[in-house]
């Protein structure tokens, strides 16, 4: 797959709720995975890492009231893609997120993911 099927099939999965297939099916063994500087797992690798950080972040969540993924823009081997949520955590309560998120493709799978947001 070259970058435009990887960013079409990541925002598909993704909103059909399926981020952890996501993960097992587009992510290389090495992904390397960057959140906000000093936040928790700042920069974590391995496929099997990521996957149960975000496992650990879906289950943080106590209900989904919206979410939205903008279309990818593609250049070269990058993806970009704005993500919303409005969401009620179980030990934060309520809160509306908005983030960048910037995908490096490698032989056809998601090599690197790094996000960006307000803390």
């Amino acid at each position: 797959m070259n970058t435009w099927d990887v960013a079409k099939k990541w925002k598909d999965m993704c909103e059909q709720g399926k981020n952890l297939e996501c993960i097992n099916e587009l992510y290389a063994e090495n992904v390397v995975s960057k959140e906000m500087p000093g936040m928790p797992g700042e920069v974590i690798s391995g496929r099997q890492n990521v996957w149960n950080k975000s496992k650990d972040w879906l289950e943080s969540v106590e209900d989904f009231h919206a979410s939205s993924i903008s279309e990818p823009v593609v250049a070269g081997n990058f993806f970009t893609a704005k993500m919303d949520f409005d969401c009620t955590f179980k030990e934060r309560g309520r809160q509306k997120m908005e983030e960048v998120c910037v995908y490096e493709v490698k032989d056809g799978k998601i090599a690197s993911e790094q996000y960006f947001y307000t803390m």
